[in-house]
């Protein structure tokens, strides 16, 4: 893809959790229970985002309580965790909400979310995401994933709509 971005439909957001919420790394504790860390600048752009009528949805392959309560915590109403296909989560969430493919910003960061990047209408990726997906996304973040790539799309999408 890599062409220019249209930033001028998107009407929701929709993000991956480990490499674009978080850095991918995992702290594994004695417990068996494996945290994550998330960045705070992140959070902000997406509640700041829900509160200005934009839908925010979370689709990941990995099934995490502690996610949950994080994302719950930033009013996300839409968690899909513990996802084998996310094409298919992608497509009912289109229909759930009314949208078409082109109002939908998603960031993904490796193969399991090419599907998804091909279809919507901006694919976006932190800087360090999978050659596959640098390969094909319309926006690459200059920042990395888990450091501030969620907010810096959210950022540039509502400043092109004027609502940052």
């Amino acid at each position: 893809m890599n062409e220019q971005p249209d930033f001028s439909r998107i009407k929701a957001f929709i993000f991956d959790v480990d490499g674009v919420l978080t850095d991918g790394s995992l702290l594994c504790l004695a417990s068996g229970e494996q945290v994550r860390a998330f960045n705070i600048k992140d959070g902000f752009a997406i509640r700041h985002a829900i509160k200005k009528g934009y839908v925010v949805a979370i689709i990941s392959g990995r099934k995490e309580e502690g996610v949950y309560k994080r994302l719950q915590s930033l009013d996300v109403q839409h968690i899909y965790l513990g996802v084998e296909n996310k094409d298919e989560v992608f497509q009912a969430f289109l229909q759930e909400q009314n949208l078409v493919p082109e109002q939908i910003a998603y960031m993904g960061d490796d193969v399991p979310d090419l599907g998804v990047i091909q279809q919507c209408g901006l694919a976006a990726c932190p800087a360090d995401a999978a050659a596959d997906v640098l390969a094909v996304c319309h926006y690459v973040s200059e920042i990395p994933g888990g450091k501030g790539a969620v907010r810096d799309l959210i950022e540039i999408v509502l400043k092109r709509h004027s609502k940052w």
